[in-house]
């Protein structure tokens, strides 16, 4: 699974005998992508628009939930594995990507009131998270939700977040924007903050499909992230929940 290249031309056509039914699908985002390759002038614009596309149809579809149930699944299945790893109400927390809260709204609950930070290069997914909010009756928590069109986190302050979370973030990110999270990311991670971060794996050639999906190695990114003074290590338990992406976290060494 880890080792094929989504990008060929031999997986596209044996991908599309064994499942006719999405076919359709492919073709409309190809035809998405070929657009908005000459509409847009950079990785952000384009995902951005992405986002609009998909969020016109289904806020939760857009965030990677076919179903509703599925929408509920996926954000408990992120909260437990926090909490398992020793998440607590007085961190703070910056919620990378964090999309119309499919696990935020979990996160928003648990932590203290103003705890919970989320940013998304998206307006109307963000528009979909105030939603969210509304819906489960959070507005007491005071979530920040911040529209931001780069990973630079300028905008933040030094050493202020315990735990910082980026859920298929890098699975949608070319190399230059995870290079340019992980430039900047330990300088607002707390002393004994960590950073965990999803990814789509693969074990032979790094590639993307569609400008959508990208494919690495896990040791590109542990390196990657040690070239900007972090340590970096594979999350072996993250596979046992079943999900299909991989995990990785990130700590500032003291």
């Amino acid at each position: 699974m880890h080792g094929k290249d989504r990008s060929r031309l031999t997986f596209l056509v044996t991908y599309a005998a064994r499942h006719p039914d999405r076919i359709v699908g492919y073709v409309r985002r190809q035809a998405r992508d070929t657009w908005l390759r000459f509409t847009t002038p950079d990785h952000v614009s384009y995902y951005r628009a992405v986002m609009r596309s998909d969020t016109a149809r289904s806020s939760e579809a857009a965030v990677g939930s076919k179903t509703h149930e599925s929408w509920l699944q996926i954000g408990q299945m992120q909260y437990d594995y926090l909490i398992k790893h020793g998440l607590k109400p007085d961190m703070r927390m910056l919620d990378i990507g964090c999309g119309n809260l499919r696990a935020g709204r979990l996160f928003i609950d648990y932590l203290d009131s103003g705890n919970y930070y989320g940013t998304d290069i998206s307006p109307d997914i963000l528009l979909a998270a105030q939603r969210t909010v509304e819906e489960y009756g959070l507005q007491r928590k005071m979530p920040y939700l911040t529209l931001t069109d780069d990973l630079k986190l300028a905008f933040l302050p030094d050493g202020h977040f315990d735990v910082v979370h980026a859920h298929s973030v890098f699975s949608h990110s070319p190399m230059p924007v995870i290079d340019e999270c992980l430039a900047h990311v330990g300088r607002i991670m707390a002393p004994g903050g960590r950073f965990d971060f999803t990814f789509d794996r693969t074990v032979g050639t790094e590639h993307q499909v569609l400008r959508e999906d990208f494919y690495y190695r896990t040791e590109t990114l542990i390196d990657l992230a040690a070239s900007h003074g972090l340590k970096a290590e594979y999350m072996a338990d993250w596979e046992e929940t079943g999900h299909h992406q991989s995990k990785i976290r990130v700590v500032r060494p003291a």
